[in-house]
């Protein structure tokens, strides 16, 4: 088994349960780990035989542009996408930080993290 991580990838989106924050928009860092056997891979020297990330980070932004209130559907949706479009993902975590959230003091960002795995993954 092995990972993959893609990390800090910064994306505007217009997420969130204020008409306002639909409107104007905002900044969100996106990160997805996923496991694979990357021993395959690692023996062939194919891209064929692992786990794209260029692919995985298509999926984040096609994602993320799609408006939605809450963060947590966006990554349920992220999640449902690798696992039906990457049969070699055999778990992953999503996680997903607005940044400056409008919730009232100085708070740098609020982070929603997400975790799932294909039915037959230990």
């Amino acid at each position: 088994m092995g990972i993959i991580k893609i990390e800090n990838i910064r994306i505007f989106a217009n997420h969130g349960c204020l008409s306002e924050e639909t409107k104007i928009g905002s900044d969100y860092l996106v990160d997805l780990e996923i496991k694979a056997n990357l021993q395959p891979s690692a023996g062939t020297d194919l891209l064929s035989d692992t786990v794209d990330y260029v692919f995985l980070n298509r999926v984040i932004r096609e994602e993320m542009l799609k408006p939605s209130h809450l963060l947590e559907t966006v990554a349920r949706r992220i999640l449902d996408r690798v696992f039906t479009e990457d049969k070699l993902v055999q778990k992953a975590t999503v996680s997903i930080s607005k940044l400056n959230p409008p919730i009232g003091g100085d708070v740098e960002m609020v982070t929603i993290k997400m975790t799932d795995k294909r039915k037959n993954y230990q």
